[in-house]
């Protein structure tokens, strides 16, 4: 076993190549011809020799499989944190040519690799970060600009000046402490996914006067109402102010703020108060809900009114006559089943399930169909298809709806 013998030549197999790539012992211009041999798995194992020459990962930077290129980078980025501070050092140089050999290759999938590895290290080379920063592929530049270090409040301001993709600016309003000039200039965009992130990002600083300004453009963004609800340090003009456009169950969350004012909280609990409010009688001495009602005592007196013929209503959206069936089934007043809907509370509507002595079937669809929750608000059964919640749980909530209506 010596140098001389060409390792692609009869004389070694290989797996013997593959054992002489992979070697920390084997000499480095036996690895550099290596780097250069036809058989793939030779070439992969010289790329994950920490032991190859720079000559030989120069070689591999090029190679035209790109699995070979992929565990290239991954051990290449790796490396990193090990190189000399001294910008003179050759090894430092020789490992960041290669990398930004790297960082240029035409495969996704190499400059992904290349981010995930460096996106947290404090010491990346900035040049590499920048790159990889202004990538046009999200899977590259995401990563980076979400958790890097090494990006700057100018590099952000830079980015959102010009983004590479579509998904820059969501990726920067998620950033830990994020300062006000960046998020002034992601609240001053178009991009409301990436307003709805800046504004559940309590480690941003917003100013007081951007956060107004989201105020008044809310209301028609709903994304942004419970994110702008629950965020920190609201003042009482901006808490009155989401007052008067958010749903009721998110002014609940408001007025059950501690960190408002005595005057703002009273307030808040009177608009609550009047929201919760039954609907008047209609002209005719009725209720808006006195059909659906009926049809509901009728299938009572039929002795109809079962769990198959709710989720029949609840399939054909019929949300009045819903409601109605639940209010008889339960035995509760509709005032009850209205507040629930109002609130959007999906554990007093699963109680009113409960009471009426159905499953959780029927407690998924009237979460959605009254309750208007999207899938991943919707609470799921417990084991075995049981309840969620406890009956002490379910009790308390019914007592809740009663006190409510009353």
């Amino acid at each position: 076993m010596t140098a001389t013998i060409a390792p692609s030549s009869a004389e070694l197999g290989e797996p013997l190549r593959v054992r002489l790539g992979a070697s920390a012992e084997t000499p480095a211009d036996l690895l550099l011809r290596l780097a250069r041999d036809p058989a793939v798995t030779v070439r992969a194992a010289v790329a994950m020799n920490g032991a190859a020459p720079a000559a030989a990962d120069h070689v591999l930077a090029a190679d035209a499989d790109e699995r070979v290129r992929a565990v290239l980078a991954r051990k290449l980025a790796a490396l990193v944190p090990q190189l000399p501070a001294s910008q003179g050092s050759e090894l430092r140089e020789q490992v960041l040519q290669t990398l930004s050999a790297l960082v240029e290759d035409e495969a996704v999938r190499i400059r992904a690799i290349l981010a995930d590895i460096l996106k947290e290290m404090p010491g990346a080379p900035r040049a590499l970060i920048l790159r990889l920063a202004h990538d046009s592929a999200i899977p590259v530049s995401d990563p980076v600009i979400r958790l890097s270090p090494v990006l700057t409040q100018e590099d952000l301001l830079a980015l959102l000046a010009a983004p590479p993709n579509p998904a820059v600016a969501t990726a920067i309003a998620g950033r830990e402490g994020l300062s006000e000039p960046v998020c002034d200039a992601i609240a001053a965009t178009a991009d409301t996914d990436a307003i709805r992130v800046l504004l559940g990002n309590h480690a941003a600083s917003i100013r007081e006067a951007t956060l107004d300004e989201l105020i008044k453009r809310c209301s028609g963004q709903p994304s942004w109402h419970q994110p702008l609800v629950r965020r920190p340090g609201l003042s009482p003009r901006a808490a009155r102010a989401l007052s008067q456009i958010v749903a009721v169950h998110l002014l609940q969350m408001l007025a059950s703020r501690a960190d408002l004012d005595l005057a703002t909280s009273q307030e808040l609990r009177r608009r609550l108060a009047a929201q919760l409010m039954p609907a008047p009688p209609s002209p005719t001495g009725g209720t808006a809900q006195e059909p659906s009602m009926t049809e509901a005592l009728r299938l009572r007196a039929a002795r109809q009114l079962d769990e198959a013929a709710l989720l029949t209503a609840a399939r054909r959206g019929q949300a009045s006559l819903c409601a109605a069936m639940l209010a008889v089934a339960a035995g509760v007043p509709m005032a009850s089943v209205e507040r629930a809907a109002m609130l959007r509370s999906p554990k007093s509507l699963i109680s009113l399930v409960w009471k009426a002595g159905w499953t959780m079937r029927a407690g998924h669809a009237v979460q959605g169909l009254l309750g208007q929750l999207p899938p991943e608000s919707i609470l799921p059964p417990g084991s075995g298809g049981r309840f969620p919640l406890s009956i002490d749980e379910m009790e308390w909530q019914l007592a809740f709806l009663r006190q409510g209506a009353e």
